[in-house]
């Protein structure tokens, strides 16, 4: 963990840290009844796409099928901390005068700190960032470095609010995407003959998605003043199953009666019946998104990929031949 304290020089705190805590400041930090991690509770707001629409043969586009709300703790690379109470800083003042040489007078650093000497319950905030809460380095540094270049120490009255954390859009869109939940694939397919609903060995079997299968993923969030936005797209579904030959693009087709052979853009082909496997075979479908975002602070990136998946039970059966000869 990055403090930056008395020292003004921000390159040297972003790289190896400060200490700034004398023991009447590690007093007044333990009694504080301030939040000091600097997290934060966001709303987003996510709508689903749904890929039922894109695989309907009757057309009309992709259509927004769901939206909803979710809630979500974000913890912040860079927020400020409570470090002293006015009293405690004036004594750490008159302790360490050292600490206050050359650029680091307290009265640039802690504007009117005089006005406190004796206030007991109200508290000096300090800026401070972490890179543990980093995806990486660079990422840390680039933060560290604009937080504390941005940011002095605050002071705040007993009971008035702290500064609002600092949550960079990168760090916003991550706790966003992290919040969302994507539902697992449902398909129908055809044929499916008779009460069990079988399909048949050595035909086509048409399978395309349906119910709240997105093809696609927005979600938003918004902390002070940025605003981040992650759209996840996936191409198709991906199928495999035992005893099989999948052939699948997008996200199929429904059938529909008098679609000319061929007109599926998602298939699969059973080439054994489903009896060596207890009456039904296994499918697998999958949908991977690959999920990117975009903030209004000029940071964008890609978050990866995630991928959902379920598992359909289908009966496959043998097509019945008669021969008969003659004599």
């Amino acid at each position: 963990m990055l403090r930056r304290g008395f020292a003004s020089a921000t390159g040297l705190l972003v790289l190896i840290g400060v200490l700034v805590a004398g023991p009447a400041a590690a007093d007044s930090y333990s009694t504080t009844d301030q939040s000091s991690d600097g997290s934060a509770t966001i709303t987003v707001s996510v709508s689903y796409t749904s890929a039922a629409a894109v695989s309907g043969g009757g057309g009309g586009g992709a259509v927004t099928s769901t939206s909803t709300t979710v809630t979500a703790t974000v913890q912040p690379i860079c927020w400020h901390t409570p470090l002293y109470t006015g009293k405690s800083l004036a004594e750490t003042i008159d302790q360490w005068p050292r600490m206050f040489q050359g650029d680091s007078n307290p009265d640039d650093r802690y504007p009117g700190w005089r006005e406190h000497v004796n206030d007991e319950n109200g508290h000096w905030y300090v800026p401070v960032c972490s890179s543990g809460f980093a995806r990486d380095m660079k990422e840390f540094h680039t933060v560290a470095e604009q937080f504390f270049a941005e940011n002095d120490p605050v002071w705040v009255p007993a009971g008035g609010e702290p500064p609002a954390p600092y949550i960079d859009g990168a760090t916003l869109a991550q706790a966003a995407w992290d919040a969302v939940d994507i539902p697992s694939p449902t398909v129908d397919t055809n044929p499916r003959i008779g009460e069990s609903g079988a399909t048949l060995v050595g035909f086509d079997t048409w399978v395309w998605a349906t119910g709240e299968t997105p093809s696609e993923v927005t979600a938003t969030a918004t902390a002070g003043p940025v605003t981040a936005t992650v759209r996840a797209t996936s191409v198709g579904m991906r199928l495999s199953a035992p005893d099989s030959e999948p052939s699948c693009q997008g996200f199929g087709t429904a059938w529909q009666s008098g679609l000319p052979e061929g007109a599926s853009t998602c298939t699969i082909v059973f080439t054994r019946s489903s009896a060596h496997l207890g009456g039904t075979t296994p499918m697998d479908v999958s949908v991977s998104y690959s999920a990117s975002f975009t903030a209004t602070d000029g940071a964008t990136g890609d978050l990866g990929i995630v991928t959902t998946s379920s598992t359909v039970d289908i009966p496959v059966a043998e097509v019945q031949t008669l021969t008969t000869s003659e004599g």
